[in-house]
């Protein structure tokens, strides 16, 4: 996010950095920052769902390189959304515009959306690698400058917030820290080409400008939390000194002539002042106000000290406290146990649905967890009612939650609503409560919300019960209908997952295993130069992977009754797609394991525990797909005018659903 057109502003000019060879020191990561950066930049998959195990290996080797250089890496990520509302009108801006790159995808153009389940993987690699992290109760910006100068170490990041805040040993952007090309100097020691973006050169090359005034600069300019159609006013009637703007575009300009103007001031209020003379009288009081509190987010005082964290472990957020929530939540949501989709719902009563690449003219494939999002928000209130002293203990029957999802290619509100029923959850449970709830029972509100019992896993190794509990609800609520090579692309997908721990253990190896590989890199290989894509079979895995998501967070509410998945390697989007394409034209693919037996007998049992509690007509056969869809498209070559795509994908819901209100914010 940040300041529009900054970022490549300041590249543009090599007087406001300086080398620095990276090594022996701490340095503190923008962890949201690093892993858009790291995927985006590293050509992995956007189309088919993402490549979870191969943005795995980029990550062990990102943090591979700072460990051969000494350099101890503390992550710190956002949290959940602003609390102040201040930015709510960037966040769906910026979700529409993730909807436009996901149109842009769909119709082979290219662009860039991250796939559902990157920000979980990387979690996972952080804690498998040992690497501090802690994430932020909601946007981490200040907290990793307080934490960097109390340090005195570097930032890692590339959001141009980090050009107006005063990092005492420098920020580094991302695309100037090549970790890949590690140098080995004469003793030895080896260090990380980086540049160092010093603030304090940008403000001398200003004439001197006043550090203090760089937070109005950002303001005016335009950040996350103003953008106002008042300021216009402003820029039409001063006159900005641009000096020499060389051949920079208009934006580049407005930023130097602004940056020039605001030198000549000796304080924010002495500026202030003479751009308010510059605005309409009605407009002034109002503007000056918003221009304040926004400049706000530049201000490090109050700031939750990290470093405790760090080296105790225990997280304090005001905000956090001053909403009366409990010190186990601080501390699950710090450590990254609890997603911020969970605070999001429960202190703002509104959540962003991450968008996918799917077949953008079918309902959002966001719509197959809706059930369970609904016990999630009723569990949720329930409990934190029940830890409130409200009014002669009362508390209200019904409740809201906002989501934000897609409509076809529109930002799309819908208002779900909550009701309580006696019995759902225990009556005394509270928030605070909550982790003294004895595990079988957390386990049985898991488990109800899946419509399973524990009997229909006893069969399965615990490591894949949550699994195989999420392949049962994805196959029961699936729309389209999963078919027979659904299913076994993903579970074959799930399986060759383990070859990663084979190939690291010597005694397992052999010639099958490596027949395995060799296998699925044809397979990768030649689905790569598919062109075509089947948008029914994207849609119905981007529904397994909401799935997987969404069960993953209540489970992780819940203290884990079942074991949580590893996912780095449980999935791997192009290559269970390109599976799916392949079983259909080539039934044999499911022999792909009989070289190596531990395989094959571990995507036996998973086929069988899976078939083995859902009901038979519950998965279609591929063959008999096959004739529907022919006769689907017949039907639709009868079919003209704008009937055509209500018959093509009929919404399934249940009329009964209390919660379906939709408003369309476009």
């Amino acid at each position: 996010m940040g300041i529009q057109g900054l970022m490549s502003f300041v590249g543009d000019n090599g007087n406001f950095f300086h080398d620095l060879p990276m090594k022996n020191t701490k340095i503190i990561i923008d962890g949201n920052n690093l892993y858009h950066k790291l995927y985006f930049d590293s050509g992995l998959d956007l189309l088919h769902g993402g490549d979870y195990d191969a943005f795995t290996d980029i990550l062990n080797k990102f943090f591979e390189s700072l460990s051969k250089c000494h350099i101890q890496a503390y992550v710190v990520l956002d949290g959940g959304c602003d609390m102040s509302d201040k930015k709510i009108e960037t966040q769906k801006q910026r979700f529409r515009e993730k909807i436009k790159a996901v149109e842009s995808l769909w119709n082979g153009r290219g662009g860039s959306v991250l796939p559902l389940l990157v920000r979980d993987v990387y979690i996972q690699v952080l804690r498998k690698l040992q690497v501090p992290f802690v994430q932020c109760f909601s946007e981490a910006d200040r907290e990793i400058v307080a934490l960097a100068n109390l340090w005195n170490c570097p930032v890692l990041t590339f959001d141009s917030d980090f050009c107006i805040f005063d990092v005492k040993a420098g920020y580094c952007p991302q695309n100037s820290f090549q970790w890949k090309n590690i140098v080995t100097s004469g003793n030895e020691e080896c260090y990380i080409p980086a540049r160092s973006f010093s603030v304090q050169r940008f403000c001398k090359f200003f004439n001197n400008l006043n550090i203090s005034l760089l937070p109005l600069f950002a303001v005016l300019t335009g950040n996350d939390y103003i953008s106002l159609p008042a300021l216009e006013t402003f820029f039409s009637n001063v006159h900005l000194p641009v000096g020499n703007s060389g051949h920079s575009g208009r934006k580049h300009t407005r930023i130097r002539g602004l940056l020039n103007w605001l030198s000549r001031f000796e304080s924010v209020e002495e500026a202030m002042d003479i751009v308010m003379k510059h605005l309409r009288l009605k407009d002034r009081d109002s503007v000056r106000q918003l221009l304040y509190s926004a400049m706000e987010e530049y201000n490090l005082q109050d700031i939750e000290n990290l470093e405790q964290y760090f080296q105790t472990g225990k997280y304090v957020s005001p905000t956090a406290a001053e909403l009366n929530l409990p010190d186990w939540v601080q501390h699950a949501l710090a450590r990254g146990e609890l997603s911020p989709f969970l605070s999001d719902a429960l202190v703002l009563r509104r959540v962003f649905l991450h968008v996918q690449v799917e077949d953008l003219k079918r309902p959002s494939a966001h719509f197959i967890t809706q059930p369970i999002r609904k016990v999630i928000y009723a569990m949720l209130f329930h409990i934190y009612q029940n830890s409130q002293q409200g009014p002669e203990g009362k508390k209200p029957n019904q409740l809201f939650v906002v989501e934000f999802d897609r409509l076809e290619t529109t930002l799309r509100k819908s208002t779900v609503e909550i009701h309580f029923a006696n019995g759902d959850f225990p009556d005394d449970l509270s928030l605070q409560k909550l982790p003294e709830l004895p595990s079988v029972k957390c386990l049985n509100l898991l488990l109800r919300a899946l419509h399973l019992r524990m009997d229909d896993l006893a069969s399965v190794p615990p490591e894949y019960q949550l699994i195989v509990a999420i392949v049962h609800y994805w196959i029961r609520h699936a729309d389209p209908k999963v078919k027979q090579h659904h299913l076994k692309a993903l579970l074959m997908g799930i399986v060759y997952g383990e070859t990663y721990n084979i190939l690291n253990k010597p005694e397992l190896q052999g010639d099958g295993i490596k027949l395995v590989c060799e296998q699925v890199r044809r397979i990768k290989m030649e689905g790569a130069q598919q062109r075509r894509q089947n948008w029914e079979d994207l849609h119905i895995l981007c529904q397994w992977q909401c799935c997987l998501q969404m069960v993953m967070h209540f489970n992780q509410f819940l203290s884990t009754p079942l074991p949580e998945p590893d996912i780095t390697r449980l999935y791997s989007g192009s290559l269970v797609y390109y599976l799916t394409q392949k079983i259909k034209s080539s039934p044999t693919t499911e022999d792909l394991f009989k070289p190596c037996p531990p395989l094959e007998k571990l995507y036996q049992d998973c086929i069988g525990a899976v078939m083995s509690i859902i009901p038979q007509d519950c998965v279609q056969s591929t063959k008999s797909a096959a004739n529907k869809s022919r006769k689907r498209a017949k039907t639709r070559k009868k079919v003209t005018g704008p009937k055509a795509s209500t018959m093509e994908y009929p919404l399934q819901c249940d009329v009964s659903n209390r919660f379906a209100g939709l408003l369309l914010e476009d």
